[in-house]
């Protein structure tokens, strides 16, 4: 598995326990690992030609 499939499926496993109405501190957790999930994706994106060309 990619390294980006790894943090699609790690982003999906956060979002659904969001979804399951966690206490704010783990909440905050939750939040902080999505905004690094999407960093690291923002960051391999273009390296994986999976983001949209700059031509």
């Amino acid at each position: 598995m990619s390294t980006v499939a790894k943090l699609l499926a790690r982003n999906e496993r956060l979002l659904a326990q969001l979804e399951s109405d966690p206490g704010p501190n783990e909440r905050e957790e939750i939040e902080r690992l999505l905004a690094q999930i999407e960093t690291a994706l923002s960051l391999l994106a273009p390296e994986d030609g999976a983001g949209p060309s700059d031509a």
